[in-house]
């Protein structure tokens, strides 16, 4: 670690949702890390269905995992205290320090009443973090000038203030108008609150940087606050994304010498991540669609994970998706199901308490010989395992809610089974299988036995290795904001020599 001098906490807040904030933050923790300190990520507050199993199993959201994993550490509870998992429009489960605590309005929610205890459990996990790592970087939610949820707010300015941390704002100029953003967001401030703002960073420019040159001058006059670098958009540096907007906006269509792989684009899809190693692996063409001709098309299925099983099984019926995926199994594809997908895939999913809503019971896809009760009780847990009668080690996390175990009178065949001896998921065949574990198709061992059955419609063969991907991603992210963000001008910053 470098011990030459601490940094102050750095926050990089937004001018809006959707900015870029979680990837910039995920630079500077690899940057940090490069440079001989010991960061870590911090977001008081997350709104995502993209959840990921902490090592001492707790549930915290995938951005902040992400970012812990570019500076080389494992993901923590602290990282991320409060975690809102949308259920509607209007409700969403509140997940505190790792474990469910409830489902929550979102008027009640964000009312005054009740925020001063969420707002102590959100600084003592920012301070024990802060006495392990240095320097500590916090990410904010959506913009800084939400001026009617202020007096609220856990996680933008009053966290940069209790944290003394120097914010760096974020703007998208892909959207544009990012001189109004960028200057409202300033002038909106309290004034204590405005001089915290130390620089600027407009980001996803597309074209010539020098078009823009004046554009920077105009910025630092009207505002007071230095801008500390344009980043440009890019396509060719791949890190976990946290929203799932620009999935259905991938191709969708088949490609011959290619494995075909369709995931089903549900309403309530979460930890859609679980599909980026096979994204980028070159045997593989995937793209997400609820469309039914587009999933006849595919040669592998995979059915993902939802916040809301029973909800998106009745959509999947009713738009004509359950009878595709049927068909196309039987003219030959392959049918993965994980955690809601599974439960889907099996006989019937039943809620006799309402846990998820009215529905008490649906028919499934009848694709595996399994029946699902929904429990109140929440798994979450990182496991190791082995997969069907191969003697490979994997690694994945669960995260559901409900038990699935054999239908009346059937034989269930475990897909997994994990390092205590316990029977993971279903296999009914090579080409139909369900499971728990998210990550699983992170494992190369695992994707090649899977797609194996399919290996002839692929022109290549070799392996994906993603942990290997992932690292040299990281790099080239730290690589590609070191190329156009002022660093050490931030160091100075961060060490209050400027």
């Amino acid at each position: 670690m470098n011990r030459e001098r601490r940094l102050r906490p750095v926050m990089f807040a937004g001018t809006g949702s959707d900015v870029g904030k979680s990837v910039i933050a995920a630079a500077f923790c690899r940057i940090f890390r490069q440079d001989g300190y010991a960061p870590a990520p911090f977001k008081a507050q997350n709104m995502a269905l993209n959840s990921y199993a902490t090592p001492e199993g707790l549930e915290i959201g995938r951005a902040q995992a992400v970012q812990a994993e570019a500076a080389g550490i494992p993901c923590h509870t602290d990282m991320n205290p409060v975690l809102l998992k949308p259920n509607s429009d209007r409700t969403s489960q509140v997940v505190l320090n790792g474990r469910p605590a409830g489902n929550r309005d979102a008027y009640d929610y964000f009312r005054r009443e009740g925020r001063d205890e969420l707002r102590r459990e959100v600084h003592a996990a920012f301070d024990r973090l802060a006495a392990r790592y240095n320097p500590i970087v916090l990410e904010g939610a959506g913009s800084i000038s939400e001026l009617n949820l202020r007096e609220s707010d856990l996680v933008n300015m009053p966290m940069a203030a209790y944290a003394d941390a120097s914010v760096i704002l974020v703007a998208d100029i892909d959207r544009g108008g990012v001189f109004a953003s960028v200057y409202g967001s300033v002038m909106l401030q309290p004034e204590e609150d405005r001089r915290r703002i130390k620089g600027i960073i407009v980001n996803k420019f597309r074209g010539d940087l020098r078009l823009f040159d004046s554009g920077r001058r105009i910025l630092e006059e009207i505002c007071g606050v230095p801008v500390l670098g344009v980043v440009p958009y890019f396509r060719d540096i791949r890190i976990e994304e946290e929203d799932s907007v620009q999935l259905a906006a991938k191709s969708r269509q088949a490609e011959a010498g290619r494995i075909n792989v369709a995931v089903v684009l549900l309403h309530r899809l979460s930890n859609f991540t679980d599909f980026d190693a096979l994204e980028q692996d070159l045997r593989v063409h995937l793209y997400y669609t609820d469309n039914p001709e587009e999933l006849r098309r595919a040669d592998l299925i995979v059915l993902p994970g939802s916040k809301s099983t029973l909800a998106d099984l009745c959509e999947l019926r009713r738009n004509g998706v359950a009878r595709a995926i049927a068909e196309a199994h039987r003219a030959g594809a392959s049918v993965l199901g994980i955690c809601g997908g599974y439960q889907m895939m099996g006989v019937e999913v039943c809620d006799p308490d309402g846990v998820e809503g009215e529905i008490p019971r649906l028919p499934g896809l009848g694709l595996l010989p399994v029946s699902t009760s929904m429990t109140g009780e929440k798994v979450t847990r990182q496991v190791s395992f082995r997969f069907a009668d191969d003697g490979r080690e994997c690694r994945g996390y669960e995260i559901h809610m409900g038990r699935t175990v054999a239908a009346e009178g059937a034989c269930v065949r475990p897909l997994n089974r994990l390092e205590d001896g316990t029977a993971e998921g279903c296999l009914e065949s090579r080409r139909c299988m369900g499971t728990y574990v998210h990550g699983i198709l992170d494992n190369a061992a695992f994707v090649d036995w899977l797609l194996e059955p399919l290996a002839g419609r692929a022109e290549r063969r070799e392996t994906f290795d993603y942990a290997a991907f992932k690292e040299e991603q990281y790099d080239r992210l730290a690589d590609h904001v070191r190329r156009h963000v002022d660093v050490e001008r931030l160091y100075r910053i961060l060490k209050d020599d400027d």
